[in-house]
C-alpha cells in the first residue's frame, strides 16, 4: 500500500447541518477502502465523493448511537441492488448483529453478498490483508469503541530510472527486484535489490476516536499515530457540558494528540450549534499546533511512512 488518504463523508454530532452530515469517515488504501461509522445519508455522500462503495471491503461501528449507524441498512441494501457480490465485513459492538438482524428480519431484506458481522471487545486486534487494526473502549454514555489502523511494514520505493540505466528489463525482473531478490541478467551481470530498492517503511497508524470524553484509552490507542482523528463536539463554552454527555472538547482532543505524541491532530463530530467553527480550530491550535478542522468531503492525505532505520518521529 502506498496511498493513503482519509476521505470525511460526514462531520455533524447528533443531528445533520446544511453543510455537515452524520459521522462517517473512508480511509481509503490504495483503491481498497474502509468506512468508519456510517450515520444517515451516508451512501448519498459516498456518491458525492471520490470513494467507491464497490471498494469498500469492512465497515468499524463505534458504537449504537443512531448518529453513527443509521445508514448501514441502507448502503448495505443499495450494495445488494447493484449486485455486490464481494464479501463484506462489518465489526463493531455486540448489538451490531443485533440492530442488523431486526432490520432485515422486519423489512425483509437479504444481502446478495456474504455479510459477516463481528463483535468487537476492548483491546482486539483484527488482523487483515495488509493491515491490523486494534480497537480500544473508549468514554461514553454507551459503549464505544476507538479503532487503530495499522498498515503492515512496506518494501522500499522502487527506483525505476536506476533498474533502466542497471539494463532490467521491464517486466517479472522488475517485481523480483521490489520484492527483495537480486536479479541475473542475460549478459551475466547481477543487479542487487538493494540497489534499486529504498529502505523499508515503516506501516502508518491511523486512529479514529469518537465519541468519548478525555481519557486513557484515547491516548494508548493513538500513541505515535500519524493522523489522529478525534470527536470535538464542543468549544470550551460547553466544556461542562461535554462531560455530562460523554463527549469532548476541542482542547480536550489537542489533549490526547500532544500527549500521544501523534504527527497530525483532525477534528471531526463538530455540534451543528457552532455554525462558524474556528474557535473551536484556534482553541486546539493553542494546544496542539498540528490540527486541522475536518469538513465534508476534505481529503487528507497520509504521510509515506518513515524508514525503518530511521529513529521513531
Amino acid at each position: 500500500m502506498n496511498q493513503v488518504r482519509l476521505v470525511f463523508l460526514g462531520t455533524s454530532a447528533g443531528t445533520p447541518s446544511r453543510e455537515r452530515n452524520l459521522a462517517a469517515m473512508a480511509l481509503v488504501m490504495d483503491g481498497r477502502a474502509l468506512l468508519f461509522d456510517c450515520g444517515e445519508g451516508t451512501q448519498q455522500q459516498i456518491l458525492r465523493s471520490s470513494v467507491r462503495a464497490g471498494a469498500i471491503e469492512a465497515i468499524f461501528i463505534s458504537h449504537m448511537h443512531g448518529d453513527h449507524l443509521y445508514g448501514l441498512p441502507g448502503l448495505l441494501a443499495t450494495m445488494s441492488l447493484h449486485g455486490r457480490s464481494a464479501p463484506l465485513a462489518v465489526f463493531g459492538p455486540e448489538r451490531v448483529a443485533q440492530y442488523l438482524r431486526g432490520v432485515y428480519e422486519a423489512s425483509y431484506a437479504h444481502t446478495s453478498f456474504d455479510l459477516t458481522i463481528h463483535a468487537v471487545s476492548d483491546g482486539a486486534t483484527i488482523a487483515r490483508d495488509g493491515y491490523d487494526v486494534h480497537a480500544r473502549l473508549l468514554d461514553h454514555t454507551a459503549p464505544c469503541l476507538g479503532f487503530c489502523v495499522i498498515e503492515h511494514d512496506r518494501s522500499g520505493a522502487f527506483d525505476l530510472a536506476r533498474a533502466q540505466a542497471l539494463g532490467v528489463p521491464a517486466g517479472p525482473l522488475f517485481g523480483a527486484l521490489q520484492k527483495g531478490r537480486d536479479v541475473t541478467l542475460d549478459d551475466g551481470r547481477v543487479v542487487r535489490s538493494a540497489a534499486v530498492v529504498g529502505p523499508p517503511r515503516a506501516g502508518r497508524r491511523i486512529v479514529y476516536c469518537t465519541d468519548t470524553r478525555l481519557c486513557a484509552a484515547a491516548i494508548e490507542l493513538a500513541r505515535g499515530a500519524d493522523i489522529l482523528v478525534h470527536e470535538a463536539t464542543y468549544g470550551d463554552d460547553m466544556a461542562a457540558e461535554a462531560g455530562k454527555r460523554g463527549h469532548s472538547t476541542a482542547a480536550d482532543a489537542a489533549r490526547v494528540a500532544a500527549a500521544a505524541g501523534v504527527q497530525r491532530l483532525v477534528l471531526t463530530h463538530i455540534s451543528p450549534r457552532y455554525t462558524d467553527a474556528a474557535p473551536l480550530l484556534a482553541q486546539a491550535r493553542a494546544i496542539f499546533p498540528e490540527t486541522e478542522l475536518a469538513a465534508d468531503f476534505a481529503e487528507v492525505q497520509a504521510p509515506s511512512g518513515r524508514h525503518l532505520a530511521d529513529p521513531p518521529r
